[in-house]
């Protein structure tokens, strides 16, 4: 779904690239609210991660392949803000680091892999758990159709993008039905994955998993007419706080899967072209696709430059992307929840109160 630089003419893109930095500031607040000391510490490594699996392209049908998108993940994972600004830290790392999607398509790229699907996810997602029963089943399973949702919703949005700006004459009903088929076989595996990255998660730190905030609730009692909370067992344990309870097992075990993912798995990763680069091939959509302005990176299209092994070539590509991901990522999320900080320490000190 990285759409190159020549794909949608200068105008649309943009425009595009005006919303897409919209979005990006009005994130950055609303992060803000979400970055706490649950989700402050995992928002990095959920960018690291998600960089990790979009390496991992997977066959879906006719010599196509697909891989995440990660909208649906980062977004039930650590919030919808926070998971905008996710998958925007890793398009930007793949388009400045390793010609992966367009410099000028870099604002459809975010509107398209970063808000749509998260956005449309974090909506249906949101909608499935306010009808289906408080447990971490139900919670995995309105991941799993959040994330299938969402790749179709992306790939309607493009082709729309590209009937306003597409830079070839091509029929616009055959590339939304090509775009559309193919991205619901590559949503199959996108709701597979986040299926099973938001269970894994639930089932040892649910306290840490934004969507599934609020699942338990204490048992309640009617005494005299009203109903209370019921009082604790006794002699049970008290509940240790989430704020108290360490990060560092989750954060290491993430982020050497992460490593593990880009730096070993990768290597075996699918070799077809993905949905996108498919479509455009067979419906002639890439007759006017530019090269990269960066293509004669040291990292261009993950391999590293003068390491003529192709196996350790592309595992330091990825092992690299996976460090400087997490690093920007941890940077960024820190940042925004310093500022939290310092707007909640404005407003609780006297200067800062209101009369």
């Amino acid at each position: 779904m990285h759409a190159p630089d020549g794909f949608i003419d200068a105008p649309v893109s943009a425009a595009v690239g005006l919303v897409a930095a919209g979005a990006v500031a009005v994130s950055l607040r609303g992060a803000r609210r979400e970055l706490d000391e649950r989700t402050a510490p995992l928002a990095g490594l959920v960018a690291a991660f998600i960089f990790a699996v979009q390496m991992l392209n997977f066959p879906v049908a006719a010599g196509t392949s697909g891989h995440l998108l990660g909208g649906a993940l980062a977004a039930i994972l650590v919030g919808p803000y926070t998971g905008v600004l996710c998958v925007s830290v890793v398009l930007l790392m793949q388009a400045v680091l390793f010609a992966d999607g367009g410099l000028t398509a870099l604002g459809v790229n975010i509107t398209d892999m970063a808000i749509v699907t998260t956005v449309v996810a974090y909506a249906l997602f949101r909608g499935l758990v306010k009808v289906l029963p408080r447990t971490r089943r139900s919670v995995t399973a309105a991941s799993f159709v959040a994330a299938l949702v969402s790749v179709p919703a992306s790939a309607v949005v493009f082709t729309l993008l590209y009937a306003i700006g597409g830079t070839t004459d091509v029929s616009i009903g055959k590339v939304a039905t090509a775009m559309v088929g193919v991205h619901v076989l590559i949503g199959i595996g996108e709701a597979v994955i986040t299926a099973l990255t938001v269970g894994a998660v639930v089932a040892v730190r649910p306290d840490l998993v934004y969507g599934a905030r609020g699942l338990q609730r204490k048992l309640r009692l009617r005494v005299n007419g009203e109903l209370v909370d019921a009082p604790d067992s006794p002699g049970a344990p008290e509940p240790v706080p989430a704020a108290a309870r360490s990060h560092r097992k989750v954060w290491i075990s993430g982020l050497a899967a992460s490593l593990v993912l880009a730096g070993f798995v990768s290597f075996y990763a699918s070799a077809n072209p993905d949905g996108l680069e498919k479509v455009a091939t067979d419906q002639g959509m890439d007759e006017k696709a530019e090269e990269h302005a960066i293509s004669d990176s040291p990292l261009a299209d993950y391999g590293v430059k003068d390491v003529d092994d192709a196996r350790l070539s592309g595992g330091l590509a990825g092992v690299i992307g996976v460090g400087v991901t997490v690093v920007a990522g941890t940077g960024v999320f820190w940042a925004v929840r310093r500022r939290r900080s310092e707007d909640t320490d404005d407003a609780t000190s006297p200067s800062g109160t209101s009369v």
